[in-house]
């Protein structure tokens, strides 16, 4: 049976036993209950009201997915235990025992997010079926939080860390999933040369927010290396946030690079974001993942205080025009960056709202790396080695970064997961995907795992380190931190996920809201009367390390100033 009829089956299975399961006895006719953008405090006004429970929210969100799931494919895994799950959080609520605002509610984890009651695949074919030894530390906060973890999301394969160039795979596929399809536009390209079931409209990275756009769940936890939050977010209507790298553990969650990686929340509105924040992080720092002593929680890990209406108010916001809104000639002459005009135009409408809001526009606030004329200390001529002619003995003239940690960090994984897998080693994993080729393991080859397990962890540590610290050097010390602290800033306000490259170098905090829809009018334009729809496009609000609460406050002010995000036309 294909992998997404399976998905619908498992949800109408859940719904015709929960019905047989109904006593006999009506209970009082009560308003039936709408999730569809229903956000996280209003959920629990519901059940604190008594006007749905737990058990019925599982079932309305199992009724959406059976419903459209075969529509955008958004789901990985059904949760088998999500009911039993509902049902004992109900009765400690009738009991008088409510754990928090995630209490009852369902939420989704990303499929590279260790789960035991459910398969953590990171979507490719080796890991089918695979059921970690122990729970992510991230899903056991959730747990103890009293979150429901219904469903897997899909995502693109390993976090999009399989196939560079030559044939790059897209968003939202992997072997195991297929393809994750946009809820604003659910169709296929059909341009030649790209109809081979991708999205029309851009899903965004790796992180799938299809399904929370899609009001499957409430919200849900996505991860990202590079983009992977804030692109899916921006790309569904959603709020992102990319926490500081460390404040949110890594433990049990399948890796790219330490360096970069982080798990962050993903939601309808920054409220529910926040709420997501506090649940996922940690009270204390995490044994398992030295980097979580980086930032400080909030009192009592709650972020709530922070949404303040009024926090535009004397804000200090940059804008750095050169690259992100116009464009720049790079060292060698190339002109790189800039805005197309409806995004121009999207952008000149926020910057106009902030100023409504009383905020102060620093215009520009061009990042140091970014302007210099001297290429050695330009980020923009720093790129990510991600292909096949970047290999070892090619790669001078770009960060190792991300493939040097793939091979330290992933195999590192895969040795806390005991006898759950015979793959032991990136090497064995690439040999099976070769293997299974046919089976459909690689369709895009794998030319980034192949530049990553070339590595030697031990013999290219040198060459590592000086790429990380140019890394830096680049983005932090010489780019985004030497900006905000001459200028003063609050944040740096950056077009859709535009500042994902440069703020996940350094590990910085990046807030993205919905704000616009601009024309989908790729370069090779799709057929007459194909009729695109517009995709969504957003705003973000970045500064540097462990300066989440600021961003939330900024990022609420904006959102309800504007309100901009509307749901997917799903019917």
């Amino acid at each position: 049976m294909p992998r997404r009829a399976s998905i619908v089956l498992l949800a109408f299975t859940a719904l015709s036993a929960a019905d047989a399961q109904r006593r006999p006895t009506p209970a009082p006719a009560r308003a039936p209950f709408d999730v569809v953008e229903a956000g996280i405090p209003q959920l629990q006004a519901a059940l604190s009201e008594g006007r749905v429970t737990s058990r019925e929210l599982v079932l309305l969100y199992l009724a959406r997915i059976a419903t459209f799931e075969e529509t955008v494919n958004a789901t990985m895994t059904v949760s088998r235990t999500a009911l039993a799950e509902a049902d004992a959080l109900d009765r400690e609520r009738a009991q008088g025992k409510v754990r928090g605002p995630l209490h009852g509610i369902p939420v989704a984890l990303k499929d590279n997010i260790h789960t035991t009651n459910m398969p953590t695949t990171g979507g490719a074919l080796a890991f089918a079926g695979l059921v970690p030894p122990y729970e992510a530390t991230l899903t056991r906060n959730l747990r103890e939080a009293g979150a429901i973890i219904i469903a897997k999301t899909v995502l693109t394969e390993l976090a999009n860390w399989v196939a560079g160039s030559p044939t790059p795979m897209p968003s939202n596929y992997s072997a195991l999933g297929g393809y994750g399809m946009n809820p604003y536009d659910a169709r296929p390209d059909p341009r030649a040369g790209s109809n081979d079931g991708r999205p029309a409209l851009f899903t965004g990275g790796s992180s799938s927010g299809i399904g929370t756009s899609a009001s499957f769940w409430a919200a849900n936890v996505g991860t990202e290396t590079s983009g992977s939050i804030l692109s899916p977010a921006n790309q569904n209507m959603l709020v992102g946030i990319k926490p500081t790298v460390g404040r949110i553990s890594r433990w049990g969650v399948i890796p790219i690079t330490a360096d970069q990686d982080t798990p962050g929340p993903m939601a309808r509105t920054v409220e529910d974001a926040a709420i997501m924040l506090g649940a996922i992080e940690s009270a204390a720092p995490d044994a398992n993942d030295p980097a979580t002593s980086a930032c400080t929680p909030p009192a009592n890990r709650d972020y709530r205080p922070h949404l303040k209406r009024d926090a535009l108010k004397g804000a200090r916001i940059g804008i750095p025009r050169a690259s992100f809104y116009e464009g720049v000639a790079g060292p060698g002459g190339q002109r790189r960056g800039g805005l197309n005009p409806e995004q121009a135009k999207a952008m000149a409408e926020a910057i106009a709202a902030l100023k409504q809001e009383g905020a102060i526009i620093v215009d520009p606030a061009n990042i140091p790396s970014v302007v210099t004329t001297d290429s050695a200390r330009n980020f923009t001529a720093w790129g990510v080695c991600g292909g096949i002619e970047q290999r070892k003995g090619q790669d001078a003239g770009c960060s190792n970064v991300l493939k040097y940690g793939m091979k330290r960090d992933f195999n590192a994984w895969l040795a806390t997961l005991g006898g759950a897998t015979p793959i032991k080693t990136l090497t064995d994993l690439r040999y099976f995907n070769l293997a299974n080729a046919p089976r459909g393991a690689i369709k895009y080859g794998q030319s980034l795992l192949d530049i990553s397990d070339e590595m030697d962890v031990l013999a290219d540590k040198a060459r590592y380190e000086a790429d990380r610290a140019k890394d830096i050097d680049l983005a932090g010390t010489h780019g985004i931190a030497e900006v905000v602290r001459a200028e003063r800033l609050d944040a740096l306000l950056f077009p859709g996920a535009g500042s994902a490259g440069i703020a996940a170098r350094p590990g910085y905090p990046t807030v993205i809201v919905p704000f616009a829809t601009i024309p989908n009018a790729p370069t090779v334009a799709f057929p007459r009367g194909f009729d695109a729809k517009p995709s969504p496009f957003g705003v973000s609000f970045t500064s540097v390390s462990c300066t989440e609460p600021r961003l939330i406050e900024l990022a609420y002010a904006f959102e309800q100033a504007t309100k901009r995000r509307v749901p997917p036309p799903l019917k």
